[in-house]
């Protein structure tokens, strides 16, 4: 439930934040709508108390790839809808990619996106499409859609074939200061495939989509943003041979940065053998060894972020046949418990190691003056109880659509308070 605006203190509870490498027992003081004090045995008169004993106080969480459909799907998703979906799951932060109908690829649909942001209960910040109505033809008019909001450029859903037309789109990305958001997919590989190309298509009978697919793209990516000193980053890697050419490439110098989405690191495409159409993502669920080299990636940071891919599709689409059903899976309200149960608990990385990935990494990628906890910045805070077991239910999802192929899991740790500008925008009851 929102509430005005108001003064808050939040006491006793466990803060880590990664930017300034905090892991303490802290009070946090928050009045119009930025960080007053930080301390210890405060007291306010009058401000909303907030007992955080026991709970973990973060930086708010940032989600820097989702799918949010408005305009031209409203049925599936609206800003609204996915912005009440991102606070349940403790994002204060999302971005939202710009394969919508029409394509965020203009001035007017870009204000349309930016008006209906400031009716979200998150704050939301647009990614403009490279290349005008995501074809891979032209380039958009990417200097005027940076001035008006954007930040950050990517045609998801699509890649951009075109090497030439991507080198010039990085090399404006780069006068703008700006990232580039690379879905990195050799269409002339990948076309009609389903799932991952392997003994499990075979065995499926579903038509394959090569590892290489995505890993010639990556690398020839790589190579341009070297060309061109540009900043790349590079969404949903799936691959064990693309994490190699991303290190290879950070060794470098390359100015590239790269998500990973909690179903790669989680699910494998063996999955794809209950023909569940919610297992059908874009790049697809791929094997045991590409999990273990995500995991290696993540730990030693050629991986920077994770981010949910929150693709949603009603449940009429998703119950076509493997073959005919949409790509995608909605997440934002299952990255954290996924990063808990699949990361943290298994203690491969420790909590703000993957703290930092959901917060500090995306702000500094996107110049977002987020992610971070201290005197004067926006009061964006997500507090989360590190014991509370819970389960996944169809009923808990807050998005328009349910393809989800996590609903009935079960997991530790639960967002207790989701805090944006200084206002709390989700209560766990």
């Amino acid at each position: 439930m929102t509430v005005k605006r108001g003064a808050i203190l939040i006491k006793n509870g466990r803060v880590i934040d990664p930017f300034s490498k905090t892991n303490a027992i802290l009070d946090i003081y928050i009045e119009g709508g930025k960080f007053s004090k930080i301390g210890k045995n405060m007291k306010a008169s009058g401000a909303k108390v907030l007992d955080a004993k026991g709970k973990i106080v973060l930086p708010g969480l940032i989600d820097m790839h989702t799918h949010l459909r408005e305009p031209g799907r409203e049925d599936v998703e609206t800003i609204l809808s996915g912005s009440i979906a991102a606070v349940h799951g403790g994002f204060t932060s999302i971005c939202c990619m710009p394969n919508t109908t029409p394509p965020i690829d203009d001035a007017s649909t870009l204000d349309f996106v930016l008006e209906k942001a400031r009716h979200a209960h998150c704050n939301v910040y647009p990614i403009a499409a490279i290349t005008k109505g995501r074809k891979g033809e032209t380039l958009s008019e990417m200097a005027e859609l940076k001035s008006l909001g954007a930040v950050g450029f990517s045609d998801d859903g699509k890649g951009v074939q075109d090497s030439l037309l991507m080198r010039r789109a990085m090399e404006y990305s780069l006068m703008l200061a700006v990232p580039i958001l690379s879905h990195c997919e050799d269409e002339s590989l990948s076309a009609g495939g389903s799932m991952n190309e392997g003994y499990t298509s075979t065995v499926t009978g579903l038509p394959g989509i090569p590892k290489e697919s995505e890993e010639v793209m990556v690398a020839r990516d790589l190579l341009l943003a070297e060309l061109t000193g540009a900043r790349l980053h590079i969404c949903h890697v799936s691959t064990k041979r693309s994490v190699e050419l991303i290190r290879e490439a950070k060794r470098r110098s390359v100015k590239v940065t790269c998500e990973v989405t909690p179903h790669h690191f989680t699910l494998t495409e063996e999955l794809v053998k209950s023909f569940d159409t919610n297992t059908k993502v874009n790049p697809p669920l791929r094997k045991k060894e590409d999990i273990k080299a995500i995991a290696k990636g993540l730990k030693d940071g050629t991986i920077d972020v994770i981010a949910s891919d929150h693709a949603p599709h009603l449940s009429t689409e998703k119950e076509f046949e493997y073959e005919m059903a949409p790509f995608g899976m909605i997440g934002l309200q299952t990255t954290l418990p996924l990063v808990m149960k699949q990361l943290v608990e298994r203690k491969l990385l420790t909590l703000s190691e993957a703290v930092a990935k959901l917060t500090t990494n995306p702000a500094k990628i996107l110049n977002l003056k987020k992610g971070q906890i201290k005197v004067g910045a926006d009061a964006d805070l997500t507090i989360i109880d590190p014991k509370k077991e819970w389960q996944f239910k169809s009923e808990d999802i807050q998005s328009l659509s349910k393809n989800s192929p996590f609903i009935g899991w079960e997991f530790k740790g639960k967002v207790t308070w989701t805090i944006v500008d200084g206002r709390i925008e989700f209560e766990d009851k």
